[in-house]
């Protein structure tokens, strides 16, 4: 758990976790040097409860940093966010421990998603099955750090997240379902609190920058010879991130804002210079087996 100046909701975040049917965790709270009680307060649930453990930070470090840095103090094999303005369900890290201990080569799970028609929670998804969900089903990789569950050795051997704000969990995602199954569960495990101080409001009110932050991933994980998509399927995404830029820079340049609409543009054009390398014998592979 991070938090920054979270005095009016860190209480009722850590008393979910503690409230947890599994018990079998630390509660890592990494401060970051708030400015309000938010210290006082989660060092009062430290003296009540051993499992959890408070830290200040030296030096204001940053949302995604600071990240890092509680994962790198965690003793455990998962690492579990629950941020300090938001809420796990009594049941939720049962429910999670549960469905990833059914599948030992996962190694990540994203909660918060809504059913598949075709089967039931939990799903095991291949890198190959999770890229072309994400790209050519329903996006699954713009889950907040709250509706995941990671192996920690899997966080270190990626390297943790990027300093990036904004996307350094679709980031994270991307990164880790080159090489590792994610396993898919459903809503009920986590509740994710709106409000005017949280991070992703700014997001909501800088939206050409936040869209614009997800393309330069995307762009670089098509010019990554190791994601699991073919060459055309490749093209396919660049094609649709052209048209859908040009679509929302339409509605940028008609409701008169030239500026982001221009911005929105340039970077659709960006899309047809992009390096797009594919695996031949990949690609090989798909081709023999006839699929799509």
């Amino acid at each position: 758990m991070t938090a920054y100046n979270r005095e009016k909701y860190i209480g009722a975040a850590i008393e979910s976790v503690l409230a947890s049917t599994f018990g079998d965790f630390e509660l890592v709270v990494v401060d970051d040097r708030s400015k309000d009680n938010t210290l006082d307060i989660a060092r009062s649930y430290e003296k009540l409860d051993p499992r959890v453990r408070v830290i200040l930070n030296e030096n204001n470090l940053g949302d995604y940093p600071n990240r890092n840095e509680a994962a790198f103090l965690a003793r455990g094999k998962w690492l579990k966010y629950v941020d300090s303005d938001d809420y796990i369900y009594p049941t939720g890290l049962q429910v999670m421990m549960d469905m990833m201990g059914r599948f030992p080569e996962a190694g990540y799970g994203l909660s918060s998603i809504y059913q598949f028609e075709e089967r039931p929670f939990p799903i095991e998804l291949s890198p190959r099955e999770a890229y072309r969900e994400h790209y050519f089903g329903r996006p699954i990789f713009h889950k907040a750090p709250l509706s995941a569950i990671i192996r920690k050795s899997v966080w270190e051997r990626v390297g943790g997240f990027s300093p990036t704000r904004m996307t350094s969990d679709m980031d994270m995602w991307h990164r880790l379902s080159v090489h590792y199954p994610v396993v898919l569960m459903p809503l009920g495990i986590v509740w994710y609190r709106i409000h005017a101080e949280q991070e992703m409001a700014d997001t909501r009110e800088n939206e050409i920058a936040y869209r614009l932050q997800y393309e330069e991933i995307v762009k670089r994980m098509l010019a990554d010879p190791d994601v699991p998509l073919t060459f055309n399927e490749k093209t396919r995404v660049c094609e649709r991130m052209i048209k859908q830029n040009r679509r929302f820079a339409f509605r940028k340049f008609s409701k008169g804002d030239f500026k982001g609409g221009g911005k929105l543009w340039r970077h659709a054009q960006a899309f047809d210079s992009v390096d797009i390398k594919s695996t031949h014998q990949f690609d090989t592979s798909v081709s023999e087996n006839g699929a799509s």
